[in-house]
């Protein structure tokens, strides 16, 4: 067990750790999970009660730490001594081990199964500057964002690069932008970004002008500029990309009511159907409205292919063309569809900004309001929907978690998966396969975590994604 020296006035013998078996539990039912439970703070009887409760639940508990533990659980909120004891166990698979409180085992003994691990519940020491990964990958970031005044103008930088098309500034400025998000305290102070990995001179100079002066003059310049607004405005509409955007900014156009006045511009399809329900897909959808969406979708892949594997993520990807159905349930106001062009030499594909070899197809689907539960949907008066973009892609099944892992985003922790894959472990990782480039050969995953195995790094979370 753990013990603190001199916690109890009396001295008694007692072993360090108890080296039984895992608890016999005779339905196991998470063989996933193995807890083990931190003595101290939480005494030896009340440990019992707890191994006991969860064993009954069908959970494994070990009564010794090894490398085959999951979920380490501690009471102890001092968590420098708890890190520093977990480090000197020897441990190889410390780095992968979840090191939760006890708020963790009681929400999992509540639902009756192990419950996702937020950060809410992990005993975390804070963080030296010298700790910072310089992969994204290697970094949890969630949507608690500790640095926004920072990030934000970083990413006006990121899209105006974006949208001029200037490549090097752009990688830079959104590599910045992603290890400001991860920090789990705000900088407050020049000082805190010694030493931060990816963090350049320009982005230093930003974030000391927002300390001192609460903007950057840089960024205020960017808002300023009438080409960015225009190419952000024309390049919000579906169908429309920077070259287009430009071609239109130097014919002199600047607003969408130039463009379809002008008899010269020709809009293909997709921009047609764009412009005609730009209110709509200019507007995020809300959570609600998604699993909507996903519902509408699922129950039409199912009509055709029953067991096809439905998945929402940053993007809708199925099994299997729908198109034809969804035309005649009424609810398809738009498609475009690309077929496979799928072939072993193209992959794994070198370049971050290629599209799959999958089949495809880019829709755009009427989502009626009653669908929505809760609510949660504003559409035009007098009418009883709104159109939805929804992107569709299907892999083969033995290539579905590359094709999961790649669409879930965000754009730049998968850029860094990349890059690491590359840089760290010689291989080569895209949406459609893992090659390993000292062996020669393709690396097979069933599950995204089979592919954050292989590449050695610990598993993320979708929700930990976010840089």
């Amino acid at each position: 067990m753990l013990s603190a020296p001199g916690s109890c006035g009396r001295k008694r013998a007692r072993p360090a750790e108890v080296t039984a078996d895992a608890c016999e539990c005779k339905d196991v039912k998470f063989g996933d999970a193995r807890l083990f439970l931190v003595e101290r703070k939480m005494g030896r009887s009340r440990r019992s009660f707890l191994t006991k409760l969860a064993t009954s639940k069908g959970f494994i508990v070990d009564q010794s730490l090894s490398d085959e533990i999951t979920h380490v659980i501690s009471e102890d909120k001092d968590a420098a001594f708890l890190w520093e004891w977990l480090k000197g166990r020897g441990l190889k698979n410390l780095p992968t081990m979840h090191v939760v409180g006890i708020g963790w085992f009681t929400e999992s003994m509540k639902e009756g199964r192990p419950v996702a691990v937020e950060t809410r519940h992990l005993i975390q020491v804070r963080y030296s500057l010298s700790t910072v990964c310089p992969y994204a990958c290697q970094r949890r970031t969630t949507t608690a964002n500790k640095n926004k005044r920072f990030t934000d103008a970083l990413e006006v930088l990121v899209e105006y690069h974006e949208l001029t098309e200037i490549e090097g500034p752009r990688v830079a400025y959104s590599r910045a932008a992603s290890v400001l998000k991860s920090l789990p305290w705000t900088i407050e102070s020049m000082g805190g970004t010694e030493a931060l990995p990816c963090v350049g001179e320009k982005t230093r100079t930003l974030i000391q002008e927002i300390l001192q002066y609460g903007r950057s003059f840089e960024v205020e310049k960017i808002l300023a500029d009438e080409r960015y607004q225009t190419l952000k405005l024309f390049t919000s509409v579906f169908g429309v990309g920077p070259k287009t955007a430009d071609k239109w900014y130097r014919r002199g156009l600047r607003s969408f009511s130039q463009i379809l006045a002008d008899p010269d511009v020709q809009l293909n399809r997709m921009q047609q159907n764009g412009f005609l329900h730009y209110t709509d897909l200019s507007r995020g959808l809300s959570a609600a409205e998604a699993r909507a969406v996903e519902a509408v979708v699922g129950e039409t892949v199912r009509t055709v292919a029953p067991n096809a594997r439905v998945v929402l993520t940053g993007g809708f990807r199925r099994y299997k063309d729908t198109r034809s159905t969804l035309h005649k349930r009424g609810l398809l106001l738009f498609q475009a569809h690309h077929p496979s062009t799928l072939a072993l030499k193209k992959i794994p594909c070198r370049r971050f900004e290629a599209m799959d070899y999958y089949s495809k197809c880019f829709l755009i689907l009427k989502l009626e309001g009653s669908r929505v539960q809760g609510g949660g949907q504003a559409v035009p008066a007098g009418r009883g929907w709104r159109a939805v973009r929804v992107d569709l892609v299907a892999p083969p099944i033995e290539r579905f978690a590359f094709t999961q892992l790649g669409w879930t985003g965000s754009k730049q922790f998968e850029r860094d998966l990349r890059r690491f894959a590359r840089v760290e472990r010689n291989m080569l990782l895209d949406n459609h396969a893992l090659f390993d480039k000292a062996k020669n050969q393709f690396l097979a995953a069933v599950t995204e975590k089979d592919i954050f195995a292989h590449l050695g790094l610990e598993y993320m979370e979708p929700w930990q994604r976010n840089a």
